[in-house]
């Protein structure tokens, strides 16, 4: 548990730190191009935005078991970029069946980091504070 404070701690003040030195992108639902365009302008990816996307699995990680659970995987996007799927299946039903070359679209949250970055928020929050997010495969949406 104390991980997962310092973690979310961590994400939060490097946000913040982003958030007073650059504008801010208006990017409810970014796209991948936007994320890239992002990058160009300010020089580093912007974490904390809303992203939306679709990519490839091309591997599939164990599940995360501190603090809430997640399923976890990465996608590759068309750009080659990669990204980690961290997908809480504490707050939301799990992609059942999940393979490898699986075509999976994806909008929540994006936190970069040098491996390509991490999704969250792929769920609905139960309190209401945060956009929902969800992960869809072959028509089925996950939230």
């Amino acid at each position: 548990m104390k991980k997962v404070l310092l973690l979310v701690f961590v994400l939060t003040a490097v946000y913040y730190a982003y958030d007073q030195r650059s504008p801010v992108i208006q990017a409810e639902s970014a796209s991948e191009s936007e994320i890239t365009q992002a990058q160009r302008e300010f020089g580093q990816p912007r974490s904390g935005e809303q992203v939306q996307g679709t990519g490839t699995v091309i591997r599939i990680l164990s599940d995360d078991n501190d603090g809430s659970r997640h399923q976890r995987f990465i996608l590759q996007l068309s750009s080659g970029r990669t990204l980690l799927i961290a997908h809480n299946i504490d707050l939301a039903p799990r992609v059942s069946s999940l393979r490898k070359g699986d075509r999976v679209s994806f909008y929540g949250e994006y936190e970069w980091n040098e491996q390509g970055g991490v999704i969250h928020w792929t769920h609905r929050d139960p309190q209401g504070r945060h956009t929902a997010g969800w992960l869809e495969r072959d028509g089925q949406r996950y939230q």
